[in-house]
């Protein structure tokens, strides 16, 4: 199905989104995977499950930084003592405008326990579309700016956020403990999160 302008001019174009991520071409349900995780289809069923990490199997969150929406400068490692929820969205991605709520909600429960919210947005044209997503959703974390996907790619070798949305979580000692690569409802995203309080 073919997007209309509308979603054509809300996008970063394609074949530099192609060279970025190597995402495939996105359906109209605003949803896309990358290709260089290539999973088998064994895998596939298993990968869009809520995936925790045990504690000794933990790679290091790559160094994530670079500047907001807001166009403030800010980095992964600002972060290092906290619970991080890192979340890969897009305004033109309509499972990310689903699961936008729940994230919000999640955010303000939690950010005085020591969880901090940091988004990636990405393949957005302008910073105006991403812009509009927050406010009509309320959302008052920061993201950074990627719309090439450059903040993406620092993942690879780990456990990567490989569908757009995506969430990883960063346990307090920088290291993923936890991905998500689907939109998350409210008990979802709180599963992620709630073994990592529990580690102290």
């Amino acid at each position: 199905m073919r997007s209309t302008p509308a979603e054509a001019g809300a996008r970063i174009p394609r074949r530099a989104a192609v060279l970025a991520l190597g995402l495939a071409v996105l359906t109209a349900a605003g949803c896309a995977t990358q290709s260089n995780d290539a999973p088998s289809s064994a895998d596939k069923a298993a990968d869009r499950q809520l995936l925790q990490i045990p504690a000794a199997d933990r790679q290091a969150a790559p160094d994530l930084r670079g500047e907001t929406l807001t166009g403030e400068q800010t980095a992964l490692a600002d972060y290092r003592g906290k619970i991080v929820v890192i979340n890969v969205w897009g305004s033109w991605c309509a499972p990310c405008r689903a699961e936008a709520p729940h994230l919000q909600k999640v955010f303000e429960d939690t950010r005085d326990q020591g969880v901090a919210f940091l988004g990636i947005n990405t393949r957005d044209a302008t910073k105006t579309n991403a812009l509009n997503f927050e406010k009509g959703f309320g959302i008052t974390y920061p993201s950074l700016w990627d719309p090439a996907g450059r903040q993406l790619l620092k993942f690879k070798g780990t456990i990567s956020p490989s569908a757009i949305p995506s969430t990883v979580v960063i346990d307090a000692k920088g290291r993923i403990a936890a991905r998500a690569l689907k939109a998350l409802s409210e008990t979802e995203l709180r599963k992620m999160i709630d073994p990592l309080l529990k580690e102290g």
